[in-house]
């Protein structure tokens, strides 16, 4: 195992929050309102992670106008009710904590768009551990996950840090090939969303939060 990384990129949903409660709840507030068939929960949870553009086109088989106005009335109701229907994943802090006592620079790296994940990570205190939050944009002109983890690279950069060796750590395939894009290896952490498959392409698996600062820092493992 690497314990030389330079700099750290993390996943936001299904790696550091379990945000599907509120994710999945405005998904099915949304297809009532454009009266769509409602997707099964395991359906549902193919949403959570990549960008919520490219899912409503490859799973629901929206048009890009369609899916444009999916997006508006998803939002309508995720950033009214659904924002903190989530929770931090045990241990997750304490990892964040860990990277952020060490000389080793921490971006976020979400599909999410940077206002919602800014007021997520506030929310739960944890903005503080990161020197970077790279996400979508807003407009998610920019939510490809490789052009999310390149906008990461470059704010971290412009700061000061180096990215020499930089490692993604996610919980999707859209994270492992996001990452693989700018050359960057991806930590598959197995609490997340991701099925089996999933995991092809990825550098190792982390079975649990605790794990991580061995793998990232090479300190011992956590309880």
């Amino acid at each position: 195992m690497n314990t030389h990384w330079t700099c750290i990129l993390f996943d936001l949903d299904g790696t550091i929050t379990d945000s599907a409660p509120g994710i999945t709840s405005s998904l099915i507030w949304m297809f009532e309102q454009l009266d769509r068939p409602i997707p099964s929960a395991s359906e549902l949870l193919q949403y959570v992670g990549p960008p919520l553009l490219t899912s409503f086109r490859e799973y629901a088989g929206f048009s890009p106008t369609q899916s444009a106005h999916a997006l508006e009335v998803y939002r309508s109701h995720y950033i009214d009710r659904g924002l903190y229907d989530s929770s931090v994943y045990l241990g997750i802090p304490a990892v964040l904590e860990a990277i952020g006592a060490s000389d080793v620079p921490l971006s976020l790296a979400t599909s999410k768009p940077e206002t919602p994940a800014n007021l997520i990570l506030n929310h739960f205190e944890l903005a503080k551990h990161f020197d970077v939050i790279a996400g979508a944009s807003d407009d998610e002109v920019r939510s490809a996950k490789a052009d999310v983890v390149a906008e990461a690279l470059l704010r971290l950069a412009a700061a000061g840090a180096d990215v020499s060796n930089p490692v993604m750590v996610g919980d999707r395939e859209h994270d492992v090939e996001g990452a693989a894009a700018n050359g960057v290896p991806t930590i598959f952490v197995e609490w997340g969303y991701g099925a089996v498959h999933e995991q092809a392409g990825s550098h190792s698996l982390a079975r649990m939060p605790g794990e991580l600062p061995f793998m990232l820092l090479g300190e011992p493992h956590l309880p």
